[in-house]
């Protein structure tokens, strides 16, 4: 019973090691360094002033401190706001694979506005609702048609700057706005789409397709991440694998190798073994 007090005491250090690591990682690249740096140097001088005595500086920090806390959600709400709603992203636990029959037409419309040069921006809803960001756009209410998007991205209409936003098997809203990603160590050469995207990806749980007007490659983002280069096939085997409850199982593997970073170090069976 002797060891108790120890083991709790070994178990608080590391879990606020662990809170801290994780916040730093979280933190590293966005705009909050700085302020969080700013921060740390206002309780360095604290604590100076607090072992010298001087008091006139002590009291105005200390009622510095007191608002503190207001101005850290203030501040960080992009951050806490994204922090938050990556919590509920987790496809080990969350109903987001679900059926869907628009893969194919999307699929299709990518394809062929890929061939031509057409840009094109759309986010496919799941867990976490896009109603904000549905709200920005023109609604649509219309079945998913490969004609109809390829249309919506036509370079003489209004809505081809925007983003189309799926929503169930509907196209819920076309010409949204997404925002941008504020991550620094992204590639300068990235355009506004894919920003958009990964912008959207970092805050909720959709899934972003890009068509490049420059170049016509495909890419997706998804949790933050962009997977770019794609052909029909490679964009159709992402979408299946997270829309499609056959293959849930692949995309929790796919989704864990990423976010953890292993390999299966399982070596496939040989099909000549009996």
């Amino acid at each position: 019973m002797s060891i108790l007090p120890y083991w709790k005491t070994i178990f608080e250090i590391g879990f606020i090691w662990v809170l801290i690591y994780f916040l730093i990682r979280f933190l590293q690249g966005t705009r909050a360094v700085q302020v969080l740096a700013g921060l740390l140097v206002l309780v360095v001088f604290f604590n100076i002033a607090r072992v010298f005595q001087l008091t006139t500086i002590n009291w105005v920090l200390t009622k510095l401190f007191a608002v503190g806390v207001l101005a850290f959600f203030i501040i960080f709400q992009p951050e806490l706001r994204r922090a938050l709603a990556r919590i509920g992203q987790n496809p080990m636990f969350s109903t987001m694979f679900k059926k869907g029959g628009m893969v194919d037409e999307i699929v299709e419309a990518c394809y062929r506005m890929s061939r031509i040069k057409r840009g094109a921006l759309i986010a496919i809803e799941r867990d976490i609702g896009l109603k904000n960001y549905i709200e920005s756009g023109i609604p649509l209410d219309a079945k998913i048609n490969a004609e109809l998007l390829i249309t919506i991205f036509a370079t003489n209409t209004p809505t081809h700057d925007g983003a189309v936003v799926v929503s169930g098997e509907r196209i819920a809203s076309a010409g949204s706005l997404f925002p941008l990603s504020q991550n620094q160590t992204l590639p300068r050469n990235l355009g506004t789409r894919h920003r958009a995207a990964i912008g959207l990806t970092e805050e909720t749980d959709a899934v972003c397709i890009v068509v490049s007007e420059e170049t016509g490659a495909i890419s997706v983002s998804v949790y933050g991440k962009l997977t770019s280069d794609l052909d029909e096939e490679g964009l159709k085997r992402v979408l299946k694998s997270l829309f499609r409850p056959e293959e849930r199982g692949k995309a929790i593997f796919d989704y864990m190798q990423n976010r953890f970073h292993f390999t299966n170090s399982r070596k496939p069976e040989d099909p000549n073994e009996s």
